[in-house]
């Protein structure tokens, strides 16, 4: 190295001291609603620290739950797109199918839910209060029809889309 020449210093990137960013997600709750509260929306109950469906105790405040809140605001946690060329009895069959899965799994986790089920451009677009009904809806589809199933969640796991092809 001549006289002239700046020496340089390699200086590793110390991971330890960036700082993570925090990610949002509005609909987690950071602290537990004051028991007991009931959904005004859908009826469900929170007590001992958890969403259930029952009868609310005398004195319960109102407090929205999770998932009638990402109704509300149109905001899904989970999309599964449904393609490819199906009959209009498959199409029947698979649509049953969509709501036996929501309902088994709404019936014991009231924040399970479906949205939407909407056509668009000869596909399905369904829409879910989680990320949970969403993959069991797709692979509920791909043990019925034997297609293909590609889950993509986001970097926290708090949203996940779900392609399934007929």
């Amino acid at each position: 190295m001549s006289h002239n020449a700046k020496a340089t210093s390699f200086h590793p990137v110390r991971h330890d001291r960036l700082i993570q960013e925090h990610r949002h997600d509005p609909y987690a709750s950071r602290g537990k609603p004051a028991e007991p509260a009931v959904c005004p929306d859908c009826g469900a109950v929170f007590h001992d620290g958890r969403w259930r469906w029952g009868t609310a105790p005398a004195g319960a405040s109102a407090q929205l739950c999770p998932a009638c809140r990402r109704v509300r605001d149109e905001y899904p946690a989970g999309v599964v797109l449904v393609g490819g060329d199906f009959s209009a009895a498959e199409r029947d069959e698979t649509l049953r199918l969509v709501e036996h899965e929501a309902t088994a799994e709404s019936a014991e986790h009231p924040l399970e839910r479906l949205m939407k089920i909407e056509d668009e451009d000869g596909s399905l677009v369904i829409t879910t209060t989680s990320v949970h009904l969403a993959r069991r809806i797709g692979e509920a589809l791909q043990r019925a029809h034997r297609g293909r199933l590609d889950l993509r969640y986001s970097e926290g796991e708090r949203f996940v889309r779900v392609y399934y092809w007929h």
